[in-house]
């Protein structure tokens, strides 16, 4: 079983490259994440072509999440139980998997812009929103994964200068906490649990060639519980659409589970 995290930046934009790299990688199940279209825009046809059910949760102009699967999406979650929040930012689904059901959580992280701003303190009670949500959902599924563009770079070698951005958003010793409480719920970043090239990122900004010279972040992650992890058997990051035509800034990463 694959399953991959992908923030599109605009699935509008970006349809034909997943169209094209779900051909091409015809994994189990696609979380996206930045749709920027609302559920009635979302391109069911066109996917069911492909051979994909979504359950979506969009938003307009901003944010936006769907599972894409060849499975049936069972008990769909919407956003975080018990905080109240406008965005569209998490959806929860089960779909089959090798030994059992597996909880799929896909989540949009807050960027946060800086620290010390508004954004930055949403950021922080969204993250512990979401902790504590997640104790909840590992309890109900033992067999969880979370995956999804986290807007945090958990250690100094996921970020192209950790030296020159220290504190800065992304980098700042509150979120990387926050990341290590997620893993202290009983979860494994599962792209760790293997032998990875060095300046391995997920994301490029589109300024100053940040892709071509590999000035990058690796701000999308997928977590595994306890029970999942003697499944794991690789992880990683797709650069290959990063170099397409007008692409995301956001690279594919995929699990499988064997």
């Amino acid at each position: 079983m694959q399953i991959t995290t992908w923030n599109v930046n605009s699935l509008t934009a970006r349809l034909q490259h997943v169209l094209d790299w779900l051909a091409a990688n015809p994994v189990d199940v696609l979380a996206l994440q930045e749709l920027k279209l609302t559920d009635d825009k979302f391109p069911h046809d066109a996917l069911r072509e492909a051979g994909y059910e979504a359950a979506v949760f969009g938003q307009k102009t901003y944010n936006g999440v769907a599972l894409l699967s060849r499975t049936p999406v069972a008990d769909v979650v919407r956003n975080i139980g018990g905080f109240a929040d406008e965005n569209s930012r998490v959806i929860a689904g089960t779909v089959a998997g090798p030994g059992g059901p597996v909880r799929v959580v896909n989540g949009y992280f807050v960027n946060g812009q800086e620290p010390g701003s508004d954004k930055f303190a949403y950021k922080m009670r969204w993250l512990t929103g979401l902790q504590s949500w997640l104790q909840t959902e590992l309890a109900a599924h033992p067999r969880l994964v979370l995956v999804g563009d986290f807007n945090i770079a958990p250690e100094d070698r996921d970020s192209y200068d950790p030296v020159g951005l220290a504190e800065t958003i992304h980098h700042t010793t509150e979120e990387r906490q926050h990341f290590k409480e997620l893993l202290g719920l009983g979860l494994t970043d599962a792209f760790r649990q293997f032998d990875q090239p060095d300046k391995s990122y997920s994301w490029w900004d589109y300024r100053m060639l940040g892709y071509q010279k590999n000035r990058g972040l690796r701000i999308d992650h997928i977590l595994v519980s306890a029970p999942l992890l003697p499944q794991l058997s690789a992880c990683s990051i797709d650069r290959v659409p990063r170099k397409w035509p007008k692409p995301s800034d956001h690279a594919p990463v995929t699990v499988t589970l064997s």
